[in-house]
């Protein structure tokens, strides 16, 4: 073992210390008041505790503001949960207990399972073990001992978690206090530095290891964070998300649904469908003139998918069929050996379309569009509402063009979902590059001819946008034929979806033996572009519905006006408000039932109807409407004619309005 090491500091500068200084020590040495926030260091990027021996290489001083902090206050948070429930109900098992997404959980294995009404006291128990603030110290067991530990005190699970390590790792033991766990680690110095951003969620069961032939546990699921406001503005965005809940308002504006019969497959009700084909309508106008329409077909033979490589890359997630005469006649081998899929993805047919026939470089780009119905078996567990289904529609595409090509088409590519997201209101864009994975096909050589072009784009989309468009790298997440862009939005009460997607393909054209005549006269392969603006069709307008939270713009909304009357004196005038309101373009529906106004205002409101025209005995001997907006309380008269123009315009999509615009100018 070398005398000293060497560290590098953020700021490059480099400081020798005696072997066997540990973080707390180093931190120590820069000041005390550093020494007092740290939580943990870093080495080399590495997270590891304060407690550890420092080695040759970079080291950060990792902070409880620093964002990596996060991961260690949800695992400490995690860590004293269980403490909490064994304090409480002695002889409870604690079983595995990660960190994931926005929080952390535990599985508890106990004869009686938490209920809801248990999480106040485990997070009162909680509190008071933070407050005792005692140290995170760790211990390296054998594995006999270990074993040994456990089982002495019952902890079956903890035993099997032991023989499930490998046997070069280290079996690590941390302590907090008295209490003690089996754990990778890092954690913090100590329970205090926890904090009191935290809540316990809810409580699910859940199978030991996700098998369904395994005893059920309890899960406890809660969440952290380094400070209270942020867990309020966490709490707040939940509180939001639910009252936005696509599946929620489907039901109230009667939009869609789900069944049994058909797992994972939207039942389209009228006015859903009228908002999934105004969806559909409008990404068609925006692809006139620049891109051909197409249909590839639903079936098609598996040794496609197998010249495509989404046989062997993709296969647990496709449908594959035979035909019924397979089944009635099993016999017949020729029948039984024939197998086909549903298609999960549009692009093997595009290829085959842009084969038909032979093209020329003149004729590039080729851009090929096709609002394709795919299927994706998706687990039954993952499926969730329009968001995640087995049948949805691609918005799909593929240009076909030379690698000189490659950046403008990008660039063209990026103009046009820029635009999209903009005319529904979504203006925080972030765009990602996602380089090389692990498992790739095609040659180092195309991957960095294809990421170097892509990296000058992403430059570009980051400049032209004056700041404005965010962008990232996120290294090894591309698909295994390419690189691609992600096209991340953020919606109205902050969270972020990815949505678009621009991908650079060398890899299928390759397998088809796709070709164009170059200016030589000789057989050249073009580069293929997947691209996504939508992505899924359905799972854009479950994102919308929440975005909007239902208060769809108008030109968007299913239903846009109802027409009620005060009383039936006025129904001959509002026979004639809806027919005008009609005649301009508008989804209009009439009500004369013998309701009170007000019911009929709340009724509709209820089912998020944009605007409520009003018509009374005196509105019919002016010839006006009373306007009541969805949303607000206030009432605005105006004349018939005004009132048709105004809503009429407002009902105009937006690419239309600019359609319009350049016309006039």
């Amino acid at each position: 073992m070398s005398a000293s090491v060497s560290l590098t500091f953020p700021d490059g500068s480099v400081r020798e210390y005696a072997s066997g200084t540990t973080g707390a020590q180093v931190a120590e040495s820069i000041s005390k008041s550093l020494a007092k926030k740290a939580v943990a260091i870093a080495l080399d990027g590495t997270v590891r505790d304060l407690s550890d021996p420092v080695i040759d290489g970079r080291i950060e001083i990792v902070t409880r503001t620093d964002p990596r902090a996060l991961e260690l206050i949800r695992h400490d948070a995690a860590h004293v949960m269980a403490e909490a429930v064994q304090e409480l109900w002695p002889g409870t098992q604690v079983t595995i207990g990660p960190v994931i997404e926005n929080g952390f959980y535990y599985d508890f294995a106990k004869a009686e399972p938490f209920t809801p009404d248990d999480l106040p006291k485990i997070e009162k128990r909680m509190k008071e073990i933070i407050q005792r603030n005692k140290p995170f110290t760790k211990e390296i067991w054998p594995r006999n001992k270990a074993k040994e530990v456990f089982a002495a005190k019952g902890e079956s699970y903890k035993v099997e978690l032991v023989d499930a390590i490998p046997e070069d790792q280290d079996l690590k033991i941390y302590y907090q206090g008295d209490w003690f766990d089996l754990c990778r680690g890092p954690h913090m110095a100590s329970t205090g530095q926890i904090g009191m951003a935290f809540k316990l969620m809810k409580v699910a069961g859940a199978y030991w290891r996700g098998d369904s032939n395994n005893p059920m546990l309890t899960r406890i699921y809660g969440t952290a964070f380094a400070e209270q406001e942020e867990l309020d503005r966490y709490l707040h965005i939940l509180a939001e998300a639910e009252k936005r809940d696509h599946r929620k308002l489907g039901r109230e504006m009667d939009l869609f649904h789900f069944q049994e019969e058909g797992p994972g497959v939207v039942f389209w009700h009228g006015k859903g469908w009228r908002m999934f084909q105004t969806l559909t309508s409008y990404m068609r106008r925006r692809l006139e003139g620049t891109y051909e329409e197409v249909n590839a077909p639903q079936v098609l033979d598996k040794s496609l998918w197998e010249t495509s490589g989404h046989w062997g890359w993709y296969q647990e997630n496709m449908f594959a069929v035979k035909s019924a005469h397979a089944f009635t006649h099993p016999d017949d081998e020729e029948a039984d050996q024939k197998v086909f899929a549903l298609k999960p993805m549009n692009c093997p047919g595009h290829v085959q379309i842009f084969k038909h026939g032979l093209k020329s470089y003149r004729e590039l780009p080729v851009r090929l569009a096709e609002f394709g119905n795919v299927h994706r078996y998706e687990a039954s567990g993952a499926l969730h509402g329009l968001m995640r289904v087995r049948g949805f529609t691609q918005d799909d595409a593929h240009v076909f063009c030379t690698e000189e090509q490659m950046a403008a088409e990008c660039l063209r590519i990026n103009d046009l979902i820029l635009s999209v997201y903009e005319d529904f209101g979504f203006d925080e864009i972030v765009v990602k590059l996602s380089t090389r994975p692990a498992k790739r096909v095609g040659s180092d050589d195309l991957w960095d001819r294809a990421e170097s072009v892509m990296m000058e784009v992403l430059k570009q989309i980051e400049e032209q946008s004056g700041g404005r468009i965010k962008t990232g790298i996120l290294p090894g997440e591309g698909a295994f034929y390419g690189p691609k862009f992600e096209y991340t939005l953020r919606d109205a009460i902050g969270r972020e979806w990815q949505c678009g997607t621009t991908q650079v393909d060398f890899n299928l054209p390759e397998r088809f033996g796709a070709f164009y005549i170059d200016d030589k006269s000789e057989k050249k392969q073009p580069v293929m572009i997947h691209r996504a603006i939508c992505g899924s069709m359905e799972r854009f307008l479950g994102i919308l519905i929440e975005n909007f939270a239902g208060h769809m713009p108008l030109w968007f909304a299913p239903l846009q006006v109802v027409v009620a009357t005060i009383t039936s004196d006025a129904d001959d005038y509002g026979r004639e408000v809806a027919e005008q309101l009609r005649d301009a373009g508008l989804l209009v529906e009439t009500d004369f039932r013998n309701e009170k106004i007000n019911y009929k205002v709340r009724e509709h409101s209820v089912t998020k109807v944009p605007v409520i025209i009003v018509c009374g005995k005196r509105e019919a001997e002016e010839n006006t409407v009373n306007i009541r907006r969805l949303g607000s309380q206030e009432q605005v008269s105006m004349s018939l004619v005004e009132a048709v123009a105004v809503l009429a315009g407002e009902a105009t999509p937006p690419d239309v309005k600019r359609k319009l615009a350049k016309r006039k100018v």
